[in-house]
């Protein structure tokens, strides 16, 4: 059988407050996942997993515009600057989510959102636009809040299920580890066979992200 494709989409905080230690976190932790994604996708050969990132400081852009396969996709360090329009990212992102360019054929894709402040432009339109697509209501979603000024009541918006919590990363072993578990756990829960809105993979107990433990690790 031909595999199917899966999006796996990292939207990504690049505003000012990123800047220094937790931009280069960010940076290392994402390089690192990479093979585990590898690893993932091998063990679904029915799927085949695309990735691309997209940033969003001052303006929202493709960082890797194209879908590009999980064992040639190379990880290329992005950079802080301005603003936060998550709004601005999330309409870019809902213009993917709709058929076409996403296939028919599709397995569920993935939106994984890591931010460290407040949106500052209107990112519930944004969300709004993603809702109304094909694709967005079906997709994976898992977000990371950095740091103590992350907005988490937008975050659990995005997220959309009162069940889920977006994965809190105070220090950077914990944002090493929430996105080593975003890469993996919402890429085989996306690997899945697309099913309608009672579709057991966003409700079940193994989806709900981890409670990271911090110890005694530098705190942001």
């Amino acid at each position: 059988m031909a595999n199917r494709p899966v999006h796996f989409i990292w939207l990504l905080d690049c505003s000012y407050s990123m800047q220094g230690e937790r931009i280069g976190q960010l940076n290392y932790a994402i390089r690192e996942a990479i093979p585990e994604m590898r690893s993932v996708a091998h063990d679904n050969p029915a799927a085949q997993l695309l990735v691309r990132t997209l940033t969003f400081s001052t303006t929202a852009e493709w960082h890797h515009k194209d879908p590009v396969p999980i064992d040639a996709f190379t990880w290329q360090d992005v950079q802080v600057d301005g603003t936060t329009n998550l709004g601005e990212a999330l309409h870019l992102v809902a213009r993917e989510l709709q058929t076409p360019p996403m296939p028919q054929r599709a397995l569920k894709p993935v939106l994984a959102l890591i931010s460290d402040g407040v949106p500052t432009d209107d990112w519930q339109a944004g969300l709004k636009a993603i809702d109304a697509t094909p694709w967005g209501k079906k997709a994976v979603r898992v977000a990371i809040a950095i740091g103590a000024d992350a907005d988490r009541s937008v975050l659990r918006e995005f997220l959309g299920n009162p069940e889920l919590q977006p994965l809190d990363a105070n220090s950077p072993k914990q944002l090493a580890a929430a996105i080593r578990w975003a890469s993996t756990a919402a890429v085989k829960a996306a690997s899945q066979p697309v099913a309608g809105s009672s579709d057991p993979l966003v409700k079940q107990p193994a989806y709900a992200p981890p409670v990271l433990d911090n110890d005694d690790d530098d705190v942001w």
